[in-house]
Formats: structure tokens, C-alpha cells, sequence
């Protein structure tokens, strides 16, 4: 079951076509913003507003001056010996664009700057890449700030605040000779701000972008493309191309799209990403993020970007979250392909990433990105990072894994999928009872907001066996280390709550039964898992069922669960949890909201509690409608709420009682999102808590697509609190063993425990056995052994239980005083084969009563030649101690 086929194509290093590595490369950093970046001959320079450079964090190596600029080797991330001081008389200097002549010989730099080394310039200087000085002849005079260029074979064309170049009018944009900076005819007027100036592959156009609304007098707004020798208008983009409350911040092309990056401010932004024919120069796709976007460069046909996105749900992406600020798309389609690094928003504007440039070396090619930020993947590194064409190193993350049997014949290992921020496609491997071979294999997509939940039931299994398994993740190249491992009984009936809730057809059913972690699983047989937010507290005990699982706790403060998964809006629907509190702050219970890592800013179909402890079903239908109960239940005992809407209206019932109704509201809000259990915003609505978050514990939630009749909910509730049997499980008190090859060499301290017929290993245990439960007999016992690591722990021969009738100590039973035996066999472990796996042992269980109150001593022989071996007690607190699970219920 699960996402994925069974023998489907195993991942690859990189999910084509990223080209990309998502692993951060050492490289050295910056005490401010970086702005601009070009790059010739396996060298990046870097320019922006900064004053030293750095080693990486964690490297040895002293700071050095570098003033608003600095080159660095492509490959290792070094700076080089070419050092310039861009610097101004008055105010701040700051280097805002650099380009790189076609014959490779001149780096240009725009900005607002005064001289560089010392040579006068006036925001805009030439420097000879060969001697890293800047040259004397080429001194254009720009009246503000240069904030783009691009060079062809005799011109620099140059974009920015200014009016005036050489002492004519420019505005914005402007044309200067290569050789010596004279001002050209060339003329393309804009009437604000130009902020991006790219050529055309074969240098016949120029595409502009900025802040205007016109160019040459002409209507084109944000975005322009005008003849390379005269400036004319070839291409306008009328306002509404582009909306009037967004610019253009950069522009790339590669052999045949021009791509756009854009930012915007109040109602009815643009702020993705747009790709154009380079033919035409009509419109090939535009994405519809949210959150401006500052860079973008191709490279091996995707396009990467920097930004700060924040919501991408309008093309099918992450709905409004905490920011992404890298992102890759193919030139060809605007679906977000699975390339995820990422940086913080950093200093200044606290935007992140602002510029990006690609490079060569030593046959490796790397994209670098320039900004704002002061982290790269969550480690420290400010203002410079770069990312490389491989290899790619990163494992993908463990998976978080549940193992359960729900029913006769099959135990269901269930795993989020694992998360890799260059590989959305991962191959899983899972291995059962410590074995090196899986017993299945299976691949899934996932990316950071939407891990989907992958499961595998193992159907080659015996009831009242247990099992363990532990799953792997694989981009082809990396592997992630094995989950820990989990295990559960095959049981030989399924249990009857779950079954119902099953057959009843619940479409989301978390029984909140993992040890810890964020991951919630889903029973319901859809994979809809859950992610907890807020470190609630796991493996709460007891649950709510008796006998049966644990619970999770909310904190009343941030802590909740939601699906990932987003749907419609449920129109039938279901919302069924089991609760227990005593808190007088109230707090959502289940809900329905369109947003995951955020309060929800549209939300309904709720089931919260008032401060007084009542219960509250709504939906909004043209304003809120509720039900309320009369009773209040923050009384600290479990309960069992059940929230039906449908044709019949709506329907709330607490401990299998319907409580209120309301048959005329059949409908609510219309939205899209995702269910959220433990938590969301609640304003304005009727008697609302004081915290939207739950204090208290959820167990047993599910959510079905239609209305559970009176009955069924009688029915989940009778079977919910029906007696259930008591499971104890008694660890050893004492364990040793004994070798015939040395009779009078005393074990008992050992961490291993070992097994064999000749020359003799037997090894002893005490389980002190409790009195049975008052009105209950023993129903089943069942030894548990977890054979050890050694490469030879495991063993073909069968080790039988017996009694021990002699008397034995661990500190003192040697081989030579070994205790008699009873000729009786209490069970029979049969080929405990695999080193590092969990077996178990039914055993008599008229035998095992008979010591119930007292101790049982028992030891494990066999009569062949092979060893086994397995841990001992004093390994207790790694889940391999030899324990004994006792099950009583009603006679």
C-alpha cells in the first residue's frame, strides 16, 4: 500500500532536470549586502554595500579589508588577489551592478561611488581584469545611482536613478561608448527608475526593466525591449502586463527566453517569475508567488530564482508560510521543480537572496547567490553562498516511522516520507527483524511542504509473533541511516474500535500511538498523516481507549496537528476526537483552516471549548452558526465529541449522545485547506476562549466525507470504553549464562547472553511475575529476546524454553553449578537468524500461571552447534532487553 510501486525506478542523485546540488559549499562571507555578481574565467566578483570578507563559519583564516568589493575563485570559494576600494566623498558608496565585457578583458561596475582606488569615477568605472586596476580613460560622468548594465562588443548600456550621463539627458537609461565612456545617441527615456538592462543572445535588442510607466513616451510598463543601436521602442508591455503595483528587479535570458523577476507592494502584486519567447517576445508561462523576487539566472534549462516566497498556492505549490527564498522552475513549465535550499531574510530590506551568477571551474559548474542573508541551510553565512553541479552529498532525513497490526494477517509499517532539498523523488527500503536485505522497496515524491505518507503491509507474518522493522531513504546517491526500529505483535483478530472506525470510512484516523517525533500517522488506509507543530507531548498513557495506545498532549500555547494534505472544502462531513482536560482557557479542538504553519486567516467547521468548559460545533454560512452544549467537560476525564454536517444540518454529540442539532444549516464556507487538530484562530467567534489552543489530550481523531448516523456514533462510543484486557510487560530481574568451555567462569555482568548445544551455552532468566488483575486470568504470555549486533548473533538451531527447577544466582552460576532443569518446554524459538531483530516466544500459558504472584525462572537450550546470542539486561533502556508480556482479561 502507499504512494509509490514496488519496483518502481530507483531515484536519481538529482530529480532531473535540476542540475543543481542543494548542498552549501564552503565559501567565504561578507559583513553586509551583496548586490551584484558577474563572473569570467572561473572567477566571481562581488559587489554590494560591505567593508570586509571573511572565512567561512568554522574556518581558520583572519578577515580582510575588502570595500564593496571582492573576486573569489569559482571553485573554492577563496578570494583572490585582486582587491578594489569602491568609495565616495559624502554618504555611503555601494557597488549595485557588475558585467563582463564579451572579450572577457573589462569588468564594469554601476553604483554610487566616487573613485576607486583612489582613481575618480563617478558611479561608474572600467576595470582591466588582467592587472585588477581601474582604468583612467574610461571616466563617464552619472549624475545618481547605476543599479544595472549590460555590455556588448562596443557598448555599455546601463540602467539606474539617474538624469543625466556625460553631462546630457538620460533618464534612467543610457548608452556609453566601451572605449572611453562617451555618451552614445542611443536613447531609451524611461520615466522612473531602471533597475534591470539585458542583451538579447545575438545583441540586436535590449530588454529593460525598472519602475516606469513609459518608455520613449510610449505606454510600457516594468518591462521593455528596444532596439540595441537606436534605443527605439520594439516591444512595449502596457499597463496590466504587468500590474501597476509591481516592477522588474532582474532580467536573464538564455538561447531562447527572456525571464523576469518581480516585486511588488499592496493589493494585487505580481511578484513571481515570467518567461518569454525570445522570438516573439510573447508570454511562454508566469508564475503567481507571492513574494518578490529579486534574481533569477538558467542554467541547463531551469531557472533559478531568488526570493522571498511566502505563498505559492495559486499555481499549485505551498500555501502562505514561513518564507522560501530559493526556488528552481523549468524554463519550460512554471511548476516548481525540487530544489529547496534556503537562507533567512537576513539584514537591510530583509529580503534574502538579491543576486545569482554562474561559473565554471576544473570542470564543475556553480551557481552563486549574493544578499542579505546571514544563514544558507540553517548554518551561519552572510552575504555570499554557492551551491555546485555535483556531487550531491546530502543524505535525505530519516523517516519517521509507526509499525501496527490492525488486523488478522499483516503488520503495517507506515512513514512519513523523508524529506531532500534536491531530490523530490526518493526510493524507500524496509527492513524487517534487523535483516541487511528489504522486504520492500518503493519510491515517493515529497517536497518541504507536503511529505506524504508512505506504508507497507507485510502479510508474511504469524499471530502473536513480533516484528520489527526500520526504513531507509535513497536518492540514488545518499542514503539516510535507518529509522529506529519498531515493532508490533501480529495479532490474530483485529481490534474492535479501530475496525469500526475503519469500516465506518474515515478518510484521516490518527491514533497518536508513536513514541515521538513529528510525525502522526494515519490508520485510515488514505495515507493522510499528520505533522505536529509546537512539540506537543507524545506517548501520553493512558489513552482514551482502554487498554490500547497512547495519546498526545497540547499545551495550550502553539501546539497542534494538521494534515499536509490539502482538499476542498468538505461539504459532508465528520469531525470525531476523543479529549481530556481541565482547563478553564477553552481552545480548538479540530478544525478547518487554509493555512498549516500559520493561524488560519479563513477558517470554520470547528469544534472548540468555551473557557467554562462547553463544548461548540460551527461552521460559517453567511455568519457563524454554532451548537453549544449544556454540560462542560474540562472535568479531566476522557470524552468522545462527534461533529456531523450533512443534508440532515448539523449534529453534536458527546459520549455517544446527541447534544444539540440544527437541521436548516446543511452548508458552510467554500475554501480549500486542511484539517488542524489541537488548534487556530478563533476571533469573533461565539464565546470565544481565551487561548485558540487546546490544553489537554487528543486520542483517536478522524475525520470521515460524510455525516456518522446516531448509531455509529453510539456504536464508536460503546466500543471506545468497553473493558479491555491488561497488558503487562515485566522485565528481567536477573540473567546470566554458563560455558561448558570455561565451568567456573561466572557470567552475570555480561551484555550478551548466549545459546548452544555443544560445547554447551545455556543462558538463565527470573521474571518476577505479578498477581493477576482482580476478575482476570492470564490469556497469553510471551518471551521477547532481541538477538545482539555481533555478525554472529543469530543461529539456524532452535533454543527451547524450559523451567528452571535448581536454584541460581547471576553474581555466582557458573557452568560447573549450573541448576537442574525441568524436562518440560514452555516454547520453542525456532531460527533466530538475523543479528539485531526482536524475537518472541509464546509460552504455555497454563505453566506460566501456575507462578503468577512469584518468580519465573526459566533458561534457553539447544542442541546443536550453532550460537546464538542475544542482549542482556543489563542493556536495559535500548528497547533489547529480554522482556515477558503477559495479556489478562475476563475468563
Amino acid at each position: 500500500m502507499g504512494l509509490g510501486t514496488a519496483g518502481a525506478p530507483p531515484a536519481a542523485a538529482l530529480t532531473p532536470p535540476v542540475g543543481i546540488t542543494a548542498d552549501d559549499l564552503p565559501t567565504w562571507q561578507t559583513n553586509g549586502i551583496v548586490w551584484a555578481m558577474a563572473e569570467h574565467d572561473g572567477v566571481v566578483f562581488a559587489g554590494g554595500t560591505f567593508s570586509t570578507v571573511r572565512p567561512p563559519s568554522g574556518s581558520s583564516g583572519q578577515q580582510r579589508p575588502a570595500v564593496n568589493f571582492a573576486a573569489f575563485d569559482a571553485a573554492t570559494g577563496a578570494p583572490t588577489d585582486c582587491e578594489l576600494s569602491f568609495t565616495v566623498g559624502s554618504g555611503s558608496a555601494t557597488v549595485r551592478s557588475l558585467a563582463v565585457s564579451p572579450d572577457g578583458e573589462t569588468l564594469y561596475a554601476g553604483g554610487f561611488f566616487g573613485s576607486v582606488n583612489g582613481v575618480p569615477v563617478s558611479s561608474l568605472a572600467a576595470i582591466d581584469i588582467d592587472t585588477c586596476t581601474p582604468r583612467t580613460d574610461f571616466r563617464p560622468s552619472v549624475s545618481a545611482t547605476v543599479r544595472a548594465l549590460a555590455v556588448s562588443g562596443d557598448t555599455v548600456y546601463l540602467g539606474g536613478d539617474f538624469q543625466t550621463v556625460g553631462g546630457q539627458s538620460r533618464d534612467s537609461f543610457a548608452a556609453v561608448s566601451r572605449a572611453d565612456g562617451g555618451v552614445l545617441p542611443w536613447r531609451a527615456d524611461a520615466d522612473e527608475p531602471g533597475r534591470a538592462v539585458e542583451l538579447s543572445p545575438d545583441g540586436s535588442r535590449v530588454f529593460l526593466g525598472g519602475d516606469f510607466f513609459e518608455v520613449n513616451g510610449e505606454d510600457s510598463h516594468a518591462l521593455a525591449a528596444v532596439d540595441a543601436a537606436t534605443g527605439d521602442l520594439v516591444r512595449e508591455y502596457p499597463l496590466g502586463f504587468i500590474p501597476t503595483t509591481s516592477v522588474v528587479k532582474d532580467l536573464t535570458t538564455d538561447a531562447s527566453g527572456l525571464y523576469t523577476a518581480n516585486e511588488g507592494s499592496g493589493g494585487g502584486v505580481f511578484d513571481g517569475r515570467i518567461a518569454l519567447d525570445l522570438d516573439t517576445l510573447d508570454q511562454r508561462w508566469r508564475d503567481t508567488c507571492l513574494g518578490a523576487t529579486q534574481s533569477v539566472e538558467v542554467y541547463d534549462s531551469v531557472l533559478y530564482s531568488g526570493s522571498h516566497a511566502h505563498d505559492c498556492s495559486s499555481m499549485g505549490g505551498f500555501p502562505n508560510q514561513r518564507r522560501m527564498h530559493l526556488l528552481a522552475q523549468s524554463v519550460d513549465d512554471p511548476e516548481l521543480l525540487g530544489w529547496f535550499p534556503d537562507t533567512n531574510d537576513g539584514l537591510g530590506e530583509m529580503i534574502g537572496p538579491r543576486v545569482m551568477a554562474t561559473s565554471s571551474a576544473g570542470g564543475t559548474d556553480y551557481l552563486w547567490v549574493g544578499g542579505e542573508f546571514t544563514t544558507v541551510n540553517g548554518g551561519g553565512q552572510q552575504g555570499l553562498t554557492r551551491f555546485a553541479s555535483g556531487p550531491d552529498t546530502g543524505d535525505p532525513s530519516v523517516p519517521q516511522t509507526q509499525v501496527s497490526s490492525d488486523g488478522p494477517g499483516g503488520v503495517t509499517v507506515r512513514w512519513q516520507s523523508s524529506l531532500d532539498l534536491d531530490d523530490s523523488s526518493l526510493t524507500y527500503r524496509v527492513y524487517r527483524n534487523g535483516s541487511s536485505t528489504p522486504v520492500h522497496t518503493v519510491t515517493g515524491s515529497s517536497r518541504p511542504w507536503e511529505r506524504p505518507q508512505l506504508s507497507f503491509t507485510d502479510t508474511d507474518v504469524a499471530p502473536g509473533q513480533t516484528y520489527s522493522y526500520r526504513v531507509t531513504a535513497s536518492d540514488g546517491s545518499n542514503t539516510s541511516s535507518q529509522s529506529s526500529p519498531q515493532s508490533a505483535v501480529a495479532v490474530a483478530e483485529s481490534e474492535a474500535y479501530a475496525a469500526q472506525v475503519v469500516a465506518d470510512g474515515a478518510e484521516l484516523f490518527w491514533r497518536y500511538d508513536e513514541p515521538g517525533g513529528t510525525f502522526a500517522a494515519d490508520s485510515s488506509g488514505t495515507d493522510n498523516s499528520g505533522v505536529h507543530v509546537g512539540g506537543p507531548q507524545r506517548a501520553v498513557s493512558p489513552g482514551a481507549v482502554p487498554g490500547l495506545g497512547t495519546a498526545v498532549g497540547h499545551d495550550g500555547t502553539d501546539s497542534y496537528t494538521y494534515s499536509d494534505r490539502l482538499q476542498p472544502a468538505p461539504g459532508d462531513f465528520t469531525i470525531e476526537t476523543w479529549f481530556r482536560t481541565d482547563t478553564e482557557t477553552g481552545g480548538m479542538l479540530a478544525g478547518f483552516g487554509n493555512l498549516m504553519l500559520q493561524e488560519s486567516s479563513r477558517h470554520d467547521k470547528h469544534v472548540y471549548m468555551a473557557d467554562s468548559g462547553r463544548l461548540i460545533f460551527g461552521v460559517y454560512r453567511g455568519g457563524t452558526r454554532t451548537l453549544v452544549t449544556d454540560d462542560t467537560y474540562n472535568d479531566g476525564a476522557w470524552h468522545h465529541v462527534v461533529a456531523t454536517q450533512g443534508s440532515n444540518g448539523m449534529r453534536l454529540y458527546v459520549d455517544g449522545e446527541l447534544e444539540e442539532s440544527n437541521a436548516l444549516v446543511t452548508q458552510n464556507e467554500n475554501f480549500p485547506g486542511y484539517w488542524r487538530f489541537g488548534g487556530d484562530r478563533l476571533r469573533n467567534w461565539p464565546s470565544q476562549p481565551t487561548s485558540y489552543y487546546f490544553d489537554g489530550q487528543l486520542d483517536e481523531t478522524a475525520v470521515y466525507p460524510g455525516p456518522l448516523t446516531a448509531a455509529q456514533v453510539e456504536r464508536h462510543h460503546a466500543l471506545g470504553t468497553a473493558p479491555s484486557d491488561t497488558v503487562v510487560t515485566v522485565e528481567a530481574a536477573a540473567d546470566t549464562y554458563v560455558n561448558q568451555g570455561a565451568p567456573t567462569a561466572a557470567h552475570g555482568g555480561h551484555q550478551q547472553l548466549a545459546v548452544r548445544g555443544s560445547s554447551a551455552y545455556l543462558s538463565y532468566l527470573r521474571f518476577p511475575l505479578p498477581a493477576p488483575p482482580a476478575g482476570e486470568v492470564l490469556k497469553s504470555a510471551t518471551l521477547r529476546v532481541r538477538t545482539s549486533n555481533d555478525s554472529a548473533a543469530g543461529s539456524q538451531d532452535p533454543a527451547d524454553v524450559v523451567p528452571v527447577t535448581g536454584g541460581w544466582s547471576e553474581a555466582e552460576t557458573t557452568y560447573s553449578t549450573r541448576p537442574e532443569l525441568s524436562g518440560t518446554v514452555l516454547g520453542t524459538l525456532n531460527a533466530g537468524t538475523v543479528p539485531g531483530a526482536v524475537y518472541t516466544v509464546p509460552l504455555d500459558t497454563g505453566a506460566v500461571s501456575a507462578a503468577l504472584g512469584g518468580d519465573l525462572d526459566v533458561a534457553l537450550t539447544a542442541s546443536g552447534t550453532d550460537s546464538l546470542w542475544f542482549f542482556a539486561r543489563e542493556v536495559s533502556g535500548t528497547a533489547s532487553d529480554p522482556q515477558l508480556t503477559l495479556t489478562f482479561g475476563a475468563p
